[in-house]
């Protein structure tokens, strides 16, 4: 199933997809750890809004992933939704809220996350044509960047 589904696409695309999917199961893995297994070290600080979001990654991260091996778009989109967010929810929770002077785990972790939310942003042009279970979006995309023929 994965070979048809993913046949004729480039391997540059699979890459990114691939490397992306991973960065989700890996993140629905810490965030489920951080939930159920009392590793959820959010100070008492914490606003309710913010808990929530960090839950909702369980939800989300495993989502993205999903979409995007099913070769959705929509997982793309929401894979970019999910890192952008994830990215400024770390940071309001390491830099406003964390009293801790210096680098920490967690602003090193909020780092790594902006640098994957920017990656995924920049490659989301050039892998979205390639999304779409029908090819109707890779067609059309081939279409416009076709070069411009000679005939009279």
């Amino acid at each position: 199933m994965w070979t048809r589904r993913w046949a004729g696409v480039p391997r540059g695309v699979r890459i990114v997809v691939a490397a992306a999917v991973c960065v989700f199961v890996y993140g629905a893995v810490v965030h489920l750890v951080d939930v159920f297994g009392g590793r959820a070290d959010l100070p008492p600080s914490t606003p309710n809004w913010l808990a929530l979001y960090f839950v909702s990654l369980t939800v989300l991260d495993p989502a993205a992933a999903l979409l995007l091996v099913l070769r959705r778009v929509e997982g793309l989109v929401l894979g970019c939704v999910v890192l952008t967010t994830d990215a400024a929810a770390n940071a309001y929770a390491n830099y406003l809220l964390d009293d801790a002077g210096g680098v920490t785990p967690g602003r090193i972790g909020q780092a790594v996350i902006s640098m994957l939310a920017i990656a995924l942003a920049m490659a989301a042009p050039r892998v979205a044509p390639w999304l779409g279970g029908d090819g109707a979006q890779r067609r059309e995309h081939d279409r416009r960047n076709r070069p411009a023929s000679n005939s009279r």
